[in-house]
C-alpha cells in the first residue's frame, strides 16, 4: 500500500498558525513539534540551527530557503511583508520542510540521540505489534534521505523489521524527516551506555492440525520449485529433520504430507463423510 508523501501540516492547522502563536507567544519550532501528529518530532536546539556549517546544502534542497529559515528562527524581515498570500504559503510549507531535514541530522547528534531516547523511553514512538516483541518500542525510520521518497517507518529493535504507523497521521510524515540512519546510530548509543535490545527468542510456528509444516514443503511454496530443493538438501544435510516421538511409538515425523492427511482424516465434512486431503 502506498501512502501520499508528507506535504507539510495540515491545512487547517496552517491556517491558525500566525492567531495561535501570537496569542500563546509560542516559538516557530515549539508550535510546530506541538502539532498533533508531530510527537515523533523533538525540539532542535537553538545554536544547532544558528551554525551555518549544519545547515550545508540544504539551501538547493528548500524553495524559499532564506524566507522558510527566518520563519523558523522567528526573524521578521521587511522582504516578508511583500509576499503574496500564495507566497507565504509557500514559504510556510518550505518551513516545514526545511526543519525536517535539520531535524533529520540533529536526532544524530549526541544531544538530538539524548532527546530522542526520552521519547523512546516513554514509548512515544509506539510499539511493535509483533506479537513476541512483548510490545517493543520502536523507532521512527526513513526509507530515503531524499524528501518525498517514502513516508515515515516504525523499526523494532527486537525483530529488525518495519512497520507502518497505526496512525492515519503519521503516514503522511515524510521519512526523510528521521533518515536511513538514525534508529541504528541510536542503538549504538544505547548499546554504549550499556542498554542492549536482544532479539527474540521465540518465533512462531506454522502448524496445521498441531503438526509443524514441513520444512521442504514450507520452502516450495516460498522459493518455488527450483530454489527450494537446493534449501530441502541443505537442512537434510545438516540434520535437521522435524520429528516428535511422542506420536505413535515409532519416530514418524509428524509433519509429512502423509502425516498431515492422516491428521485431516480426524474430522468429518459437512456431508458427515471424511474430508479427503487431494494428494499432490
Amino acid at each position: 500500500m502506498n501512502y501520499p508523501p508528507y506535504t507539510g501540516v495540515f491545512s487547517d492547522d496552517l491556517a491558525t498558525y500566525g492567531d495561535e502563536a501570537d496569542e500563546e507567544g509560542l516559538p516557530w519550532i515549539m508550535w510546530f513539534c506541538e502539532l498533533k501528529s508531530h510527537e515523533f518530532f523533538c525540539v532542535v536546539d537553538r545554536d544547532f540551527i544558528d551554525d551555518e556549517f549544519n545547515l550545508t546544502g540544504l539551501s538547493t534542497m528548500v524553495s524559499f530557503y532564506h524566507y522558510a529559515l527566518d520563519l523558523i528562527l522567528d526573524l521578521e524581515t521587511q522582504n516578508s511583508a511583500r509576499l503574496t498570500a500564495e507566497q507565504q504559503r509557500l514559504v510556510e510549507s518550505s518551513a516545514e520542510t526545511l526543519y525536517g531535514l535539520i531535524h533529520a541530522r540533529f536526532i544524530t547528534t549526541q544531544r538530538g540521540l539524548k532527546l530522542m531516547e526520552e521519547k523512546f523511553a516513554e514509548g512515544e514512538f509506539g510499539r511493535c505489534p509483533r506479537v513476541f516483541c512483548g510490545g517493543q518500542a520502536v523507532l521512527p525510520v526513513g526509507q530515503s534521505d531524499v524528501v518525498r521518497e517514502s513516508s515515515v517507518k516504525l523499526y523494532c529493535p527486537k525483530c529488525q523489521d518495519i512497520y507502518y504507523p497505526r496512525s492515519s497521521r503519521h503516514r503522511t510524515l515524510d521519512g526523510a524527516f528521521w533518515g536511513t540512519t538514525f534508529p541504528h546510530l541510536f542503538l549504538m548509543h544505547l548499546r554504549d551506555s550499556g542498554k542492549v535490545i536482544t532479539k527474540p527468542k521465540q518465533h512462531y510456528v506454522p502448524r496445521i492440525y498441531g503438526f509443524r509444516l514441513h520444512e521442504k514443503r514450507d520452502a516450495n511454496e516460498v522459493c518455488g520449485d527450483e530454489q527450494a530443493p537446493a534449501m530441502a538438501e541443505e537442512e537434510v544435510g545438516a540434520g535437521d529433520r522435524a520429528v516428535d516421538a511422542s506420536v505413535g511409538e515409532s519416530n514418524t515425523p509428524r509433519n509429512t504430507p502423509d502425516a498431515l492427511r492422516a491428521a485431516q482424516n480426524r474430522y468429518r465434512d459437512p456431508n458427515g463423510e471424511h474430508a479427503e486431503a487431494p494428494r499432490q
